[in-house]
């Protein structure tokens, strides 16, 4: 974005239309190479275009508001399905069609919203048409304890939905790392900005509840089946509009979250893995703790990269380089203790799908990570650097994406259901 934005500034038109294509991005980008051309009065002008302080919050075109409000009821809508129609058990829709509720939607508003082209929007929904009617005529064929394939389809399933919205967020840009760090950042603006949501919404409903119980008109049970339920699946889907329509709001927000959370995980860590070893606990022989040990390396493994998303983005510091190296390489300890345990465990009792499919990510973020912590390494001594931080994960994502669709498609066939 950089280049094209330096290389069109005799162009209005064409510097228009990249502002347009991704605001977010084009920002970004030119308050990073502002300095260099702050002489040329086209910059000056596009300078005090992007930082003029709104202080309302923009609610963008009617037709993309009508669109959100649509999808909104659409997600509320689709959550409700089990109550609306009583032939549909809740147990059996719920863990097959959560993703479903929400990916879908969001999906096509930046399909729409980018204005992408026919085979973009058919082959997004060929792939969610197809992956919806596969995770609900997938067999449960071990009756007597739960379906091991069936249970990482359901798990791996919105990994692959996030994977799809990927697609339709980047566009035609597929082979741009950058925009594939704008999809992280994208997400952590989202997380931002849903809880944020969510908060609110639990503060009116409490307002809401306290209210009406003072009258003495109990509306609880209606307020949690259809307020609650239908605020919950909209919430998303309102985050997403409200960042991609008001990026200002989460711009400085994110950033601060990825500098503080950074340092706090870290210590926080390093107090676990000590109080593991004073307790004794062994990942290799206790199954419950491998797991806990697996979701904590996934945790942090995601915050090191939204941090590194948010860091590429800005000058980053000498000691915030260090923490997130320092941080990397604590995870690659803790990813290389669980991937021993799993082999251990393989050794020990053989090969199920739930250890083969652990076993395969434990391998695919310790590569990841290791790739990653080379680079912090290097942009240690050069910040120049972490750009190429930056891009050794957005190169790695499509390598996850196609481990979510061996363990979702694949996997099922491969041990025949069970």
């Amino acid at each position: 974005m950089k280049e094209e934005i330096v290389s069109n500034l005799d162009n209005p038109k064409q510097l228009e239309k990249l502002y347009r294509d991704n605001k977010t991005t084009f920002k970004r980008a030119f308050d990073l190479i502002y300095p260099e051309i702050k002489d040329k009065p086209v910059a000056q002008v596009w300078f005090e275009r992007l930082n003029f302080e709104n202080e309302g919050i923009s609610w963008g075109i009617n037709n993309e508001l009508t669109f959100v409000v649509l999808a909104a009821f659409m997600a509320g809508f689709l959550a409700k399905i089990p109550e609306f129609i009583k032939t549909i058990d809740a147990d059996f829709f719920y863990p097959r069609n959560i993703a479903l509720i929400v990916f879908p939607l969001m999906t096509a508003y930046f399909l729409w919203r980018q204005k992408s082209n026919k085979k973009s929007i058919i082959i997004s929904s060929v792939i969610i048409l197809l992956s919806a009617l596969y995770i609900n005529f997938l067999p449960d064929n071990d009756k007597s304890k739960e379906s091991q394939t069936l249970i990482l389809a359901c798990i791996h399933l919105p990994l692959f939905l996030w994977t799809v919205l990927g697609f339709s967020y980047v566009g035609d840009k597929l082979k741009n790392y950058q925009h594939r760090l704008d999809y992280l950042r994208f997400n952590g603006d989202l997380i931002v900005m849903t809880t944020i949501i969510l908060i609110a919404g639990a503060v009116l409903t409490g307002i809401s509840l306290g209210l009406f119980s003072l009258i003495d008109v109990n509306i609880t049970e209606f307020y949690f089946q259809y307020i609650v339920v239908w605020g919950l699946a909209a919430s998303p889907i309102v985050g997403t509009y409200l960042v991609q329509t008001n990026p200002q709001i989460v711009n400085k927000v994110s950033p601060v979250i990825a500098k503080v959370f950074t340092p706090l995980v870290l210590v926080t860590l390093v107090v676990y893995l000590l109080a593991v070893i004073r307790t004794g606990k062994d990942p290799y022989n206790d199954r419950d703790f491998l797991i806990v040990f697996n979701l904590l390396l996934v945790g942090v493994m995601v915050i090191i990269f939204f941090s590194i998303a948010e860091t590429s983005k800005n000058s980053a510091t000498v000691i915030g380089t260090l923490l997130l190296l320092a941080l990397s390489i604590l995870t690659v300890i803790v990813n290389g203790t669980a991937l021993s345990a799993i082999l251990y465990r393989i050794s020990e009792w053989g090969i199920t799908p739930n250890r083969l499919a652990v076993l395969g990510s434990n391998i695919l973020i310790l590569t990841n990570l290791l790739i990653v912590t080379y680079r912090l390494f290097k942009a240690v001594k050069d910040k120049n650097q972490i750009e190429y931080v930056g891009k050794s994960i957005a190169s790695f994502l499509p390598v996850y994406g196609l481990w979510t669709i061996l363990v979702t498609f694949i996997f099922p066939l491969v041990f025949n259901f069970k």
